[in-house]
């Protein structure tokens, strides 16, 4: 297999020779780095400067780290400009989303947005910008736009310049996730009392890219590889998920598969999917749910609204600090607003319609996807009736010394129930994100699957 540094050399050449292949014009792919920023937001600020110009994003070493590898906060002496509050909701509201204003109306005395002053801190290596430009010139979706072609080369940002919201979100769900990944964290779903039990994971996510022993025709239609262990409660530790997700998840569907450790056995698991339930969710998310949105875009038609400012989670370092408690998170109805930062931002706004004939419990759902990281930071999930059912928010903040964008955790909001879920935490857990684990083929088997759930 070739080094990745190697890939993306001989991909930087061939750029200049491929034009004949762009998906979007080439004097629009030389927009990123130069009007665009290299992923493709818009470079300048907005008009009255509450939104700056970017500016290369925050550098690696913008504040302290500690042993476990958690950051320190580069902006921890700033304060609210303001509250956005049920009270003067109405004063904002061009730049909130209805999921925003159902929590403000039902959560009135307590759900609250502190907006502080916007960073653009978003950053990658290098080579993954030079992916993304590749991607743009090169990048095409198959037939229907449920899998990339020409995208195997550059493996990141699949359309950072998009034509429309389908390719939003395959530059969400392409995103740079600061290579092969390991991490411990907790999830909650804490009842309308506000009472709640602990579940804790371990998970890894790997990419053929940097990973060895791939053979190449599976590398080919691979996007990633997850492996999801659970650790607490006694009653749940050791059940263990593998998936291999494919680019085109119609010609070669997603593949996964469960070991119970009760049983000790391996099963597939095609559940795994669509509006199948997330693991110990108590049933308040479903399998697409998680990472804001993720697997085959194939059941819903996708609807590019158009851009716009709004209020968002950003630079959420507080929610990542080892110095906060998960009982100082997870409050009753929500988590605890007082922790969070919202800044003014750029934002992509999606509609996905349930297709006529397809299946899915949401048949209506809109992200807003941030410019610059092409990270989902809010959604909003609508029943059959038309009626807003779940409202998510993920807490982004900037992995500076990784140069990856993260979640400090998400959440997913059942405003008819008044529940939520709370996912992605690590504040009490000995280490923050491991970044640059050395993955094999091999650790990603269903054999290796059953090792791992070993209690």
């Amino acid at each position: 297999m070739k080094t990745t540094k190697n890939l993306f050399g001989a991909l930087a050449l061939s750029l200049l020779a491929s034009s004949v292949l762009a998906a979007v014009p080439a004097a629009e792919v030389a927009k990123l780095g130069t009007t665009l920023t290299p992923l493709g937001g818009e470079k300048a600020g907005n008009a009255d400067g509450s939104i700056p110009a970017w500016t290369g994003g925050l550098p690696k070493n913008a504040a302290s780290v500690n042993d476990g590898g958690f950051l320190g906060n580069p902006f921890a002496d700033e304060k609210p400009l303001f509250t956005i509050t049920a009270a003067n909701a109405d004063q904002y509201k061009a730049k909130l989303s209805a999921g925003q204003l159902a929590m403000l109306k039902r959560y009135p005395e307590t759900y609250k947005l502190p907006v502080y002053t916007t960073h653009r801190t978003v950053s990658v290596p290098d080579s993954v910008n030079e992916a993304a430009k590749l991607s743009a010139a090169k990048t095409t979706t198959v037939e229907g736009g449920n899998g990339l072609q020409n995208f195997q080369e550059s493996r990141y940002y699949a359309f950072p310049i998009p034509q429309n919201g389908l390719e939003v979100i395959w530059n969400h769900i392409t995103r740079y996730r600061g290579g092969n990944l390991r991490r411990s964290y907790t999830q909650a779903t804490p009842q309308t009392n506000g009472s709640y039990t602990l579940v804790n994971f371990t998970d890894e996510v790997s990419f053929p890219q940097h990973m060895t022993g791939m053979d190449s025709d599976k590398a080919a239609n691979a996007l990633l590889f997850f492996k999801q262990q659970v650790t607490a409660p006694a009653r749940l530790a050791g059940n263990v998920l593998l998936v291999h997700e494919s680019l085109d998840q119609v010609k070669e569907p997603r593949m996964a598969w469960i070991y119970n450790a009760g049983q000790r056995r391996v099963r597939r698991a095609p559940q795994v999917s669509y509006d199948g339930p997330g693991t110990a969710s108590d049933g308040l998310r479903t399998s697409d749910n998680f990472d804001m949105f993720n697997g085959a875009p194939d059941r819903y038609d996708w609807k590019l609204i158009g851009k716009k400012e709004m209020y968002i989670p950003y630079n959420n370092y507080k929610l990542e600090s080892p110095d906060v408690k998960y009982a100082d998170i997870l409050k009753t109805g929500h988590t605890n607003q007082d922790l969070a930062r919202y800044e003014l931002h750029r934002v992509w706004e999606v509609e996905a319609n349930l297709k006529s004939g397809e299946r899915n419990i949401y048949a209506k759902r809109k992200f807003y996807v941030d410019e610059d990281s092409w990270t989902i930071v809010a959604s909003e999930m609508y029943d059959g009736r038309g009626q807003l059912w779940r409202v998510g928010e993920a807490m982004l903040y900037q992995q500076y010394v990784a140069q990856s964008p993260a979640y400090a955790f998400e959440a997913l909001y059942d405003i008819i129930a008044g529940r939520y879920l709370a996912i992605g935490m690590m504040n009490e857990e000995k280490k923050s994100y491991e970044f640059g684990i050395k993955t094999s083929a091999t650790d990603y088997t269903p054999a290796a699957l059953r090792n791992a759930g070993v209690r």
